[in-house]
């Protein structure tokens, strides 16, 4: 018995460092602009009750300023409309359409932070989110993954955030036939993995 409570007390000690190492997650402060290569915009939309679509937006940029007070930090973002990409090229099509997005009058989906309360583990995120002509306040849960230098003079960092909206608050509406069944749900969950870089400082000069 004294050996079990010795486990689990050790246990809850071990995940409380790991929970405070992630809220003091260190990071160098200064501009970091979105890797579009290494980063995704995702999003699930209900179909036909018992399934889901997915897809992404693959052209995207943004710049995130993180500040020595963490939550004085800054987000803002954008994604091309006419990027998106749910693995059905018809489909694809039709998103792009006015029945939907209507990519031809709007170019692009944009994010502008307002407010960031918590730490770097676990955070809420709020902005301005525009698609089409409307724009909403909407908070994403986040989480700060961590930075790193990947050798060739240039500081990463990564995040992951999640947030749901209506569709239908934001204009996204097809038909009066489709919106009164159960075709396409109004409930559209957005998923972003982010890593966002910028180049190391410049390495002070030697004294002489």
């Amino acid at each position: 018995m004294n050996l079990m409570k010795t486990t689990l007390v050790a246990t809850a000690i071990s995940l409380m460092a790991l929970s405070a190492n992630a809220a003091d997650a260190k990071y160098a402060p200064g501009k970091y602009d979105v890797d579009p290569a290494h980063s995704s915009v995702g999003f699930e939309v209900p179909h036909l009750v018992i399934s889901t679509v997915e897809g992404k937006f693959t052209k995207m940029e943004g710049v995130i300023e993180l500040n020595e007070k963490f939550e004085k930090s800054t987000v803002k973002a954008s994604a091309e409309i006419g990027s998106v990409d749910t693995g059905n090229e018809k489909r694809d099509g039709h998103l792009k359409s006015p029945d939907f997005f209507d990519s031809a009058k709007n170019a692009k989906m944009t994010f502008d932070s307002s407010e960031i309360k918590g730490n770097p583990a676990s955070f809420k995120l709020t902005g301005n989110l525009k698609i089409k002509t409307t724009t909403k306040k909407v908070i994403f849960d986040a989480k700060y993954l961590g930075s790193v230098n990947d050798g060739n003079g240039h500081e990463k960092v990564a995040f992951n955030a999640t947030t749901k909206i209506s569709r239908k608050d934001f204009g996204l509406t097809y038909g009066a036939m489709v919106e009164a069944g159960p075709v396409i749900g109004d409930e559209i969950t957005i998923t972003l993995k982010i890593q966002a870089s910028r180049p190391a400082p410049a390495a002070a000069p030697a004294k002489k």
